[in-house]
């Protein structure tokens, strides 16, 4: 696992809670607008950041996440402005990209560029392990970490097997559906987490659908890591300007660091 990614969950665990991972695209509103969103989820309690390369086509997004997708495409975010946003965190930054940016990219290209942006890894939601051999050799030259998805449908052989081509953490998915908030987090989540850890010794982080206080607490209780995204989208969205935005992103980030910490 990369360094700065492992010191991140060690301390987190010497804590006795779970890291929060906060989830942004690259290029929304605008370029500059998403890193000063970044710093604002930073400032109010983000331990690791996932800077979304956007897509036109995002499988695993709800609603919300591709609507910010669309104007970061509208704004022709490209791969270098994805490499600039992470080079611009404080905390360590993985990007979470489908498969065809990074082949548009230059997959050994991209690898090279994150690591020498800082970057620490790369959640690929629709890459197969079976296809990866090309990704396997790019982030290894470059120590990136390589970060799978897996579902509460994952068999226990595949998810053996996923998790083992995993070098950063494994993310597990709450639910089978696309990432949004939502009022609850699915049950199948926590017997998810305890599959995988039957299989790696890596971090096991949780996302699709946490947006509160209290859900970031009991995703808390049994996971490493807490992902949230849509949740800092819609309140960029609904803010009237943009300093209300920023304070709202902060205060919920300070909302949900109380809340992974109350675990």
């Amino acid at each position: 696992m990369n360094s700065k990614l492992q010191e991140v969950f060690t301390k987190a665990k010497s804590e006795n809670r779970a890291a929060l991972i906060g989830y942004m695209p690259a290029g929304f509103p605008t370029l500059e607008r998403s890193k000063k969103i970044i710093a604002a989820m930073i400032s109010g309690g983000v331990d690791i950041v996932e800077v979304g390369f956007p897509y036109s086509d995002p499988v695993m997004d709800g609603p919300i996440i591709q609507q910010a997708a669309e104007v970061a495409l509208r704004n022709q975010t490209s791969a270098a402005d994805v490499l600039d946003v992470v080079s611009n965190t404080s905390v360590p930054a993985l990007v979470m990209s489908y498969w065809n940016p990074l082949e548009r990219a230059g997959v050994s290209d991209f690898a090279k560029g994150l690591a020498q942006a800082g970057g620490v890894g790369v959640i690929t939601p629709d890459l197969t392990i079976e296809e990866s051999s090309e990704w396997f050799t790019a982030t290894d030259e470059n120590q990136v970490g390589r970060v799978y998805v897996v579902a509460p449908s994952t068999s226990d052989e595949r998810l053996k097997r996923v998790s083992q081509a995993c070098s950063g953490f494994v993310y597990a998915a709450s639910l089978m559906g696309v990432t949004g908030a939502r009022t609850t987090v699915s049950d199948a989540a926590e017997n998810l987490v305890h599959r995988v850890r039957k299989v790696t010794d890596l971090p096991v982080a949780v996302g699709l659908g946490v947006s509160t206080r209290e859900q970031a607490k009991q995703v808390a209780s049994y996971a490493d890591g807490v992902i949230v995204g849509s949740a800092f989208i819609k309140l960029i969205l609904d803010s009237a300007n943009e300093k209300d935005g920023l304070e709202a992103v902060k205060v919920l980030a300070s909302e949900l660091a109380k809340g992974v910490r109350g675990a």
